[in-house]
């Protein structure tokens, strides 16, 4: 009997290590004081927009993460174009870039979006998404010092080599939770990042989508398509009064949902459900 009692207690003792190691993979690794809570609203926006996936909200001063599917913000998907953000850092850090205002030159080459094809200052670039142009600031950087600052940063599971140097955010192997964005996010707006303060300053200026008298929004989208099958983010974060709000926005579209409507649903499911629960008033 008690040779079962020990082994019951070493098998609990595993059991909880290795859910330990998965949260902490998934990015899903909290203290005792932050609360999860369902919120079944969220859901019923994704269904009436004929949508599948997960929006990941974090309340500072409530501790607390909002989702309809925690399972989902757990499963690491490609960081598409929000890899814009970790991209731009490191780019910034290792002066190939100096701050926002950089221009970015056009060699006239054909691009698959003619808002693309002119000179962009860096700021233009990330708020246009411009892949070609981070593409060629990627190729700068070079895989060595890429996978080095990525590790520095630790940004989600990211693979790349010299082959995939200029894609590897948009198709392959790397993934980062909706937990994992959201933690990410948190220690760049609390200077916790290894990072040069100057740096941040650049990056929250460049990341606001919208500043009014009631809150400011900043963040980034991002879209992959795999396999003719699509997953779309949006990733960031609501300054209102003292407090900051962390979102991140994972979703697929459903057989019946209008392609055409993909850009701009993204936010607006974020939007609606942020202002759900009381982050935008």
């Amino acid at each position: 009997m008690k040779l079962f009692k020990l082994l019951l207690i070493l098998l609990l003792i595993v059991s909880c290590k290795e859910t330990k190691k998965q949260n902490i993979k998934a990015g899903v690794l909290k203290n005792e004081s932050q609360k999860d809570s369902l919120v079944i609203s969220i859901q019923k926006i994704l269904d009436r927009e004929k949508l599948k996936g997960s929006i990941l909200v974090y309340d500072t001063q409530k501790k607390t993460y909002y989702s309809n599917d925690f399972d989902w913000a757990k499963t690491g998907k490609l960081p598409a174009s929000t890899y814009k953000i970790p991209n731009s850092i490191i780019a910034l850090e290792l002066g190939i870039v100096n701050n926002d205002s950089t221009l970015l030159k056009w060699s006239d080459e054909s691009r698959r979006l003619k808002l693309w094809e002119q000179d962009l200052t860096f700021k233009k670039a990330f708020h246009y998404s411009c892949v070609p142009c981070y593409q060629e600031i990627a190729r700068k950087i070079g895989v060595q010092r890429m996978r080095d600052n990525v590790a520095k940063l630790d940004y989600g599971s990211i693979e790349l080599d010299s082959t995939t140097i200029d894609n590897f955010w948009l198709q392959g192997n790397s993934k980062i939770t909706q937990f994992q964005q959201i933690d990410f996010l948190r220690r760049f707006y609390n200077v916790e990042l290894p990072i040069d303060k100057r740096t941040v300053v650049i990056m929250k200026r460049m990341m606001v989508i919208n500043d009014n008298e009631v809150y400011k929004l900043s963040g980034k989208t991002g879209w992959s398509i795999v396999d003719e099958k699509s997953n779309g983010w949006f990733v960031g974060y609501v300054e209102k009064n003292d407090n900051v709000i962390y979102f991140a926005t994972n979703v697929e579209p459903l057989p019946e949902f209008d392609m055409s409507l993909f850009p701009k649903a993204r936010k607006q499911i974020t939007m609606e459900a942020l202002k759900n629960l009381n982050c935008m008033q």
